[in-house]
C-alpha cells in the first residue's frame, strides 16, 4: 500500500515543497530511505518507529520504503518526522488519505510520540499560504509564532496520538484561522531607552538623525566614555516605526535561527545587533554546513553596531563591503546557494588611537607610528563606505549636570518619518527607498546643484582629493539634510554639513 503527505523544507529564506511518500509491501521487514538525505533525516526511522509503537498500534512487520521527493537536493533537519509518520500510517491503511491533499505536516517526534518545535515555522507558514495550502499541522509550541500569518488554518499538535485521533474523526480538529486584517501587536515599537537620556554631544545627535533619515552608514570617533555606544543604542528609537508586515518579514529571519519562542513569537522592535569585536567573518555573514543567517542578516531593518572597529579581524571587516552595496548575503555551498537579506544600517565606533586620547597630545601616550598603525587597520574601501564620519568629544561636567530637558526620540523620529515620506514619494516605482541607496544615475537626477553650490563642490573635490564614491556620498548626505528641512533644492548649508562629515575623516586619515 502507498501513502503520501506534504512537507516544507527551508532553503535559505525560501521554502520548497517536499512530498513524503511511503510504500508498505511484503518482504523482509525493514526501513529503507530514498533521496539525498542528511544523517538526522535517516535517523528519523528510529524516532518514528518508536513513536508509532508507543501508540499501542500493532502494525504488521513489512518492508517500508520512504522517499522524499524531489530527490536531487539535500534535506536536513528533523522537521520531516511528523510527515514521515503520517505517510507510514496512511500506507498501512490506518488513516484516510483525503485530509492530506491540501495540508502540510511539520515537526520533530520524540520517542514517546510528543511533537517538538522546529526552527523556521514563521517562514514555512508564510510560504505554505503563498503556495495555496489550506492547513498546516505543526508543533503546539510553534503555534503562537505561526499565528502571525493570517489566511491559513493552523492545527497545533501536542503528540502523535492526538493527531491520529483527529484524522480518524475520534476527536474534533481544533483549527485556528486568523484573518489577514491583523490588529497591531501590544508592545510594537516600544523601547526602554530614549534620546532624551543623552546629555550634550549635539554633533553626535545631529549625525545620528541625518544617518537614520537617509539610511547612511555612520562612523563615530572619540575617546572612551564620550557616549558613542549610548547614541548607537538609541538610534533604533528614531528609525521609522514598523508596521506589522515589516515586523513579520524581519521576524522570519529570527525564526530561521530559532530565536523566537512562545513568549516572543514576533520581533516587535527594530533590531539592534552589537556583536563583540572578536566575531569571525562566518558568524558575521552567516554560514555553516547548513547555512544560517549571521549578524548582518539579523540586523535587517535595524542597526548593526560594530564597536571597537579597528580591533575587528580584517576578514570580518572586509566581508561587510559586498552586503553594504547589494543589501543581501549570498552563501554558496556544494548543495546550492542561499540568499539572506542584509538591508541593515551600519553604525561603527572607534577610539582615535590605542589609548583613546589622540589628537590631544597632552594626554595621548601613543607614538605617531602606533597611531598610524591603529588607524591603518581600517581599509580605504571600507572607510569610503561610511557616509558620515563624526567626532565625539569628551563630555564636560557642565553637560553631565545639565537640566536633562533634551529632545526625546519621538520628536526626532517625527522629522525622520517626514523625511522618509519625501524619499518614498521621490523614489516611487523604483527599487530603492532611501537617499543612501541611490546609484550614480539617480544622484544626477535628484541631487542637482545650483551654480554657487556646484562651484563649492568643485573646490571641495579638489581640496579634499575626493574619490568619485565620496563625491556621490556627499551629495546623498546633503540631499538628506535638505529633506529633513523639507527643501526641494540642496543649498550651500546642506553641502557644508555633508562636507564637514568628510573633513572629520580626513582629520585622522589624511596622512
Amino acid at each position: 500500500m502507498f501513502g503520501q503527505v506534504n512537507c516544507i523544507y527551508l532553503q535559505g529564506m525560501e521554502g520548497t515543497r517536499v512530498l513524503v511518500e511511503a510504500d508498505v509491501s511484503d518482504g523482509l521487514p525493514s526501513y529503507s530511505f530514498v533521496g539525498y538525505l542528511a544523517s538526522e533525516v535517516k535517523e528519523s526511522q528510529d524516532r518514528v518507529r518508536t513513536a508509532i509503537r508507543n501508540l499501542n498500534l500493532s502494525l504488521p512487520p513489512k518492508k517500508i520504503t520512504i522517499n522524499l521527493s524531489p530527490a536531487d537536493f539535500r534535506k536536513e533537519g528533523t522537521g520531516f518526522d511528523l510527515a514521515i509518520a503520517m505517510a507510514i500510517l496512511e500506507a498501512y491503511g490506518y488513516l484516510p488519505p483525503e485530509p492530506f491533499e491540501d495540508s502540510v505536516f511539520i515537526g520533530e517526534l520524540g520517542l514517546d510520540g510528543k511533537v517538538k518545535g522546529i526552527p523556521g515555522v514563521l517562514a514555512i507558514t508564510a510560504w505554505a499560504k503563498k503556495r495555496g495550502f489550506s492547513r498546516i499541522f505543526l508543533p503546539e509550541e510553534n503555534i503562537r509564532e505561526a499565528e502571525s500569518i493570517g489566511g491559513i488554518g493552523l492545527v497545533g499538535v501536542p503528540n502523535l496520538e492526538i493527531l491520529t485521533s483527529m484524522m480518524r474523526g475520534k476527536i474534533p480538529m481544533r483549527e485556528k484561522r486568523r484573518k489577514n486584517n491583523r490588529k497591531a501587536q501590544p508592545g510594537l515599537n516600544q523601547y526602554e531607552v530614549d534620546f532624551s537620556e543623552v546629555e550634550g554631544q549635539p554633533l553626535l545627535r545631529r549625525a545620528a538623525e541625518v544617518a537614520v533619515a537617509g539610511m547612511h552608514n555612520l562612523l563615530m570617533i572619540g575617546p572612551a566614555g564620550s557616549g558613542k555606544t549610548m547614541v548607537a543604542r538609541r538610534m533604533p528609537t528614531i528609525l521609522p516605526r514598523m508596521d506589522l508586515e515589516e515586523c513579520i518579514e524581519i521576524s522570519k529571519i529570527y525564526s530561521v535561527c530559532h530565536l523566537l519562542n512562545e513568549k516572543q513569537p514576533l520581533l516587535l522592535k527594530r533590531p539592534f545587533r552589537a556583536p563583540h569585536h572578536t566575531i569571525s567573518a562566518q558568524a558575521l555573514a552567516g554560514g555553516g554546513s547548513r547555512p544560517r543567517p549571521g549578524e548582518i542578516s539579523l540586523a535587517t531593518g535595524g542597526i548593526l553596531f560594530l564597536d571597537e572597529l579597528p580591533e575587528m579581524g580584517r576578514a570580518a571587516m572586509e566581508i561587510l563591503r559586498q552586503p553594504l552595496e547589494e543589501r543581501c548575503v549570498t552563501i554558496s555551498r556544494v548543495q546550492g546557494s542561499f540568499c539572506y537579506p542584509a538591508n541593515f544600517q551600519l553604525v561603527a565606533a572607534m577610539n582615535p588611537c590605542k589609548c583613546g586620547h589622540y589628537p590631544d597630545l597632552a594626554k595621548c601616550t601613543c607614538t605617531q607610528g602606533e597611531i598610524k598603525k591603529y588607524l591603518g587597520r581600517i581599509s580605504r574601501p571600507l572607510l569610503e563606505r561610511m557616509d558620515i564620519c563624526v567626532e565625539a568629544s569628551a563630555v564636560t561636567y557642565k553637560e553631565m549636570s545639565g537640566s536633562g530637558k533634551n529632545e526625546d526620540s519621538a520628536a526626532i523620529r517625527a522629522r525622520v518619518e517626514a523625511a522618509r515620506k519625501i524619499q518614498k514619494e521621490r523614489f516611487s516605482g523604483m527599487s530603492i527607498r532611501c537617499n543612501g541607496e541611490m546609484n550614480g544615475k539617480q544622484i544626477r537626477k535628484f541631487c542637482r546643484l545650483g551654480r554657487e553650490e556646484a562651484r563649492f563642490m568643485e573646490a571641495a573635490f579638489k581640496e579634499l582629493e575626493l574619490s568619485a564614491r565620496m563625491h556621490d556620498k556627499i551629495l546623498k548626505v546633503a540631499r538628506t539634510a535638505a529633506d529633513l528641512e523639507g527643501k526641494d533644492q540642496i543649498s550651500h548649508t546642506h553641502l557644508c554639513e555633508a562636507v564637514s562629515y568628510v573633513r572629520f575623516r580626513e582629520k585622522y586619515w589624511k596622512n
